[in-house]
């Protein structure tokens, strides 16, 4: 009776797996749109829950409410930002492939301002001269390059459109029925009620403020650098406010690799006035939003350390693309929490466990009195 109650539990958890996998196969091509429609449920449940008691407690109104306004406010100046990068980009490439943009020049003029570039680069084992040639053509295989970007995602739009409206459709079910789709995730982990609420509510803090931490923070940077480069004329200006965007999850440096050379180029080429101007806006303004802006969204006991959301990020979108923008530093988040939890779950008893050999090392051990060599095994002695 036991071995076959054994053979009834292998099979059914045998098909349990093979119906899973089946579905995640079914589903493997909107994995990404269910994510950010998870992402973005979690961001905006406060708002989804301030809705509902605005317009009576009904939740379906108020994921309506909800999702135009994550229309409104996130999807479509991120698409303008998108697209007026992508054209941007595209003429900044036909510029320097036509000539118009002269990168060889440029270097000439840094070189000829700053003799001391010269002998630094020297130092490498190269010459200026060598690096200029490098450096144009790296210029126009980059431009290039984010050029056939922009034309694949121009031939993918009818694709990006249905993904985006998928995406959408999910959010409004994750908005109006969030609280009964965690209920029913908890009560399928086998893990426990208490431990699984916390995990998940854990998970969603963390998340939001690494999300918020590097988005929020990266858009401020990138915007205001790309406002700084149009008042000054630099060409450009949203295609390199999108770049100092996600160079801002660099610690330390981050979009000053691209206002800094930006600004030594100005100097460079005799417009003195405006790199100066520009290294005082780098570094008063944008170097100072992450000091100022991180803090205030992330919170000091949720902030995850910079190297960790850096490698995260990195392998993030060497896995995923560009979701995986998000996606790493959520894996990261997920990663630290459910080793906060072991610790927290199994640290004590570890601890526990090795004091008690520490003790049992620790004590006297009786050892029996010896015993004569000529006694008797087992009496008294012979008369």
């Amino acid at each position: 009776m036991q071995h076959h109650r054994t053979i009834q539990h292998v099979f059914f958890f045998i098909l349990l797996a093979l119906t899973t996998l089946a579905f995640f196969g079914l589903i493997r091509d909107f994995l990404q749109p269910l994510f950010w429609a998870a992402v973005l449920a979690t961001l905006f449940h406060g708002l989804q829950v301030r809705y509902e008691r605005w317009v009576g407690g009904r939740p379906s109104l108020a994921a309506v409410l909800t999702l135009l306004t994550i229309v409104l406010i996130v999807i479509v100046p991120l698409l303008s930002v998108g697209a007026a990068a992508a054209r941007e980009s595209a003429l900044l490439y036909q510029r320097i492939a036509s000539g118009e943009i002269d990168v060889q020049e440029i270097l000439a003029q840094l070189e000829q301002y700053l003799p001391v570039v010269n002998a630094y680069v020297e130092r490498f084992g190269t010459s200026l001269e060598e690096l200029r040639g490098k450096v144009s053509e790296f210029s126009v295989a980059a431009s290039r390059y984010v050029a056939s970007q922009v034309l694949d995602v121009g031939q993918g739009a009818l694709r990006f459109t249905v993904l985006l409206f998928l995406m959408l459709y999910i959010l409004f079910f994750f908005l109006r029925d969030g609280r009964s789709l965690v209920d029913t995730l908890i009560r399928f982990l086998p893990l426990g009620n208490h431990r699984e609420e916390r995990l998940l509510s854990k998970f969603a803090e963390v998340s939001r403020a690494t999300i918020k931490g590097t988005l929020i923070v990266g858009l401020v940077q990138g915007t205001l650098g790309g406002l700084v480069f149009w008042m000054l004329g630099i060409p450009a200006p949203v295609f390199w406010g999108v770049i100092m965007t996600i160079l801002s999850l660099l610690p330390a440096v981050g979009s000053a690799l691209v206002w800094l050379p930006a600004a030594i180029i100005l100097m460079a080429t005799g417009e003195v006035l405006k790199g100066l101007v520009l290294i005082a806006a780098g570094t008063l303004l944008i170097g100072l939003v992450d000091n100022i802006l991180r803090p205030i969204l992330v919170g000091r006991d949720t902030k995850m350390p910079d190297f960790l959301i850096l490698l995260a990020t990195l392998g993030g979108l060497a896995l995923y693309g560009i979701s995986g923008f998000v996606i790493g530093p959520i894996i990261a988040a997920f990663f630290l929490v459910v080793w906060e939890m072991f610790q927290e779950t199994y640290g004590e008893e570890i601890e526990r466990q090795e004091a008690g050999k520490d003790t049992l090392a620790d004590a006297p051990t009786d050892t029996p009195a010896d015993t004569p060599a000529d006694a008797p095994a087992g009496g008294e002695p012979d008369a």
